[in-house]
């Protein structure tokens, strides 16, 4: 052998030099350590549960005055609808008497017409008229007044 490979042998480290700079580096070992003696102050989170609890109360309460409000809204249409339906049937009855024949009749009469005593169709396929017409006149006991 020589020196220089005798020399290598020596500067190398065995495996029982080489362990005991890497216990040195390890960190100390972990102890329990106590809570430290003062205690924070709870006092902003039973302000803000506090402030979030008012605010949820108020929105609540926003929320029901809205809601009422528009239960009255509902009402009044209701109440008007209610009075609109019974003003058209009062005036679709108004408007059914006022289109029955008899009363057709009177008002015709009034105005001084008088009913027609023979009546005629025109076929509109060929324009042959149907029926005899005659010429209306005013009854006699009529002329009188």
């Amino acid at each position: 052998m020589s020196q220089s490979s005798a020399a290598r042998a020596t500067t190398r480290p065995t495996a029982r030099t080489a362990a005991r700079p890497l216990r040195q580096q390890l960190p100390p070992r972990l102890r329990v350590v106590s809570a430290p003696a003062t205690t924070r102050s709870r006092a902003g989170l039973v302000l803000g549960c506090g402030a979030v609890l008012v605010v949820g109360l108020v929105a609540v309460l926003l929320l029901n005055i809205n809601l009422s409000r528009g239960a009255y809204e509902v009402y009044q249409l209701e109440t008007e609808h209610t009075r609109l339906a019974e003003q058209q049937q009062t005036l679709q009855e108004q408007l059914d008497a006022e289109a029955a024949p008899p009363r057709l009749a009177e008002r015709a009469a009034e105005l001084g017409m008088v009913p027609a005593p023979g009546t005629a169709f025109v076929r509109l396929s060929d324009g042959k008229v149907l029926g005899a017409p005659r010429k209306a006149q005013r009854p006699r006991d009529s002329r009188s007044r």
